[in-house]
């Protein structure tokens, strides 16, 4: 099979590999039939993160089981499955929690098991599932064409834009400010909206990304950064918002996101924190803001998103603005990285 190999920056290729073969009883092998780039993804490609060996690539993915261990109970041979970005046991006391992503035995897409042994990622041909039973969700029946794309932001983007909607604490009536018009920031758009939020406030200066967070839910575009982009969100609300969903990750977005936040209101993080991002307490202190969010629990909140995406509630999965063969996948991510594109589809 081919999968795709981050072996320094600017530097992805594919590699032809056996397929995994199925060893724990409480595995499943899936054929990967679409998966993505995510910007988490670009820190290692740009060199921001230091790469020190050759890394399997991908995290985010759906596909359909082909075979499953002896001890797997609710996943079965032939159902079409969305996997989180994180593979969780659903057993352990932080899985019963909700916190699937800090699970006693879990791991990463393209890293290790418990037992220090390979897990492969997910753009590539075919991939094994460490715990099936608490990591894959199967779907009622096997979906149309159509709907792969917003299942496969169930994995990540969905989830996590919706992770800074509920640690910000959106609801009816709320004005929101999304910081972030990458795939996350988009769907952040949506989540806020889907809440009940009354006005939504995109800060993107990219068209594309505009019209997409207006179709999105987006009442507002504020296309100025920093101090200068907070101001006017101050100016178009008359005080801060009562939520700011900070969904890129840099010490400059977190700045922005306190300046445009009221005080007693919420901001919720989810952006891979880069560039040093800091909290400054006594700022928090006075002004009585609260700030909750990390990493996305996905597999938390798929119960609950799932069914929109398969009514056609909400359309997640126009983030991507744009398809390519595993084989082209060195494009794929030349092109996000230039932001040519917002988020590449990978078919293999």
């Amino acid at each position: 099979m081919r999968e795709t190999v981050l072996h320094g920056a600017n530097d992805i290729r594919l590699a032809d590999t056996p397929v995994p073969e199925l060893r724990d009883p409480t595995g499943a092998l899936v054929r990967i039939v679409a998966s993505c780039v995510c910007g988490s993804d670009l820190w290692g490609y740009r060199g921001v993160s230091k790469v020190d060996q050759p890394r399997r690539m991908g995290h985010e993915f759906v596909g359909v089981v082909e075979e499953v261990g002896t001890e797997v109970r609710t996943i079965r041979p032939g159902d079409f499955v969305i996997a989180p970005f994180m593979f969780s046991d659903g057993d352990c006391v932080h899985c019963r929690h909700g916190v699937h992503t800090s699970c006693e035995r879990g791991g990463g897409w393209g890293g290790a098991d418990q037992d220090g042994n390979p897990v492969g990622g997910g753009q590539a041909e075919y991939v094994v599932s460490p715990f099936a039973d608490g990591t894959l969700v199967a779907t009622p029946g096997v979906p149309d064409d159509d709907l792969i794309p917003g299942l496969l932001t169930l994995s990540d983007v969905l989830g996590t834009g919706h992770h800074a909607a509920v640690s910000a604490q959106v609801g009816p009536g709320d004005t929101v400010v999304v910081v972030g018009d990458g795939a996350v920031g988009l769907c952040a758009v949506l989540a806020a909206a889907r809440l009940g939020a009354e006005r939504v406030i995109a800060m993107s200066r990219h068209a594309d990304r505009q019209r997409l967070a207006t179709e999105f839910g987006a009442t507002d575009i504020v296309t100025t950064r920093g101090d200068e982009g907070a101001a006017e969100v101050l100016e178009l609300l008359g005080v801060g918002a009562d939520a700011v969903l900070e969904c890129v990750g840099t010490k400059e977005s977190m700045h922005q996101s306190l300046a445009a936040v009221r005080p007693g209101g919420r901001v919720g993080y989810v952006g891979v924190p880069a560039g040093g991002p800091e909290l400054p307490i006594r700022q928090l202190f006075s002004n009585n803001i609260t700030v909750a969010g990390g990493v996305a629990p996905v597999r938390a909140y798929l119960d609950a998103l799932l069914p929109d995406v398969l009514s056609g509630e909400i359309t997640p999965g126009r983030v991507f603005d744009a398809s390519y063969s595993l084989a082209d996948v060195a494009t794929a991510y030349a092109d996000m990285d230039s932001r040519k594109v917002i988020k590449p589809l990978l078919r293999p």
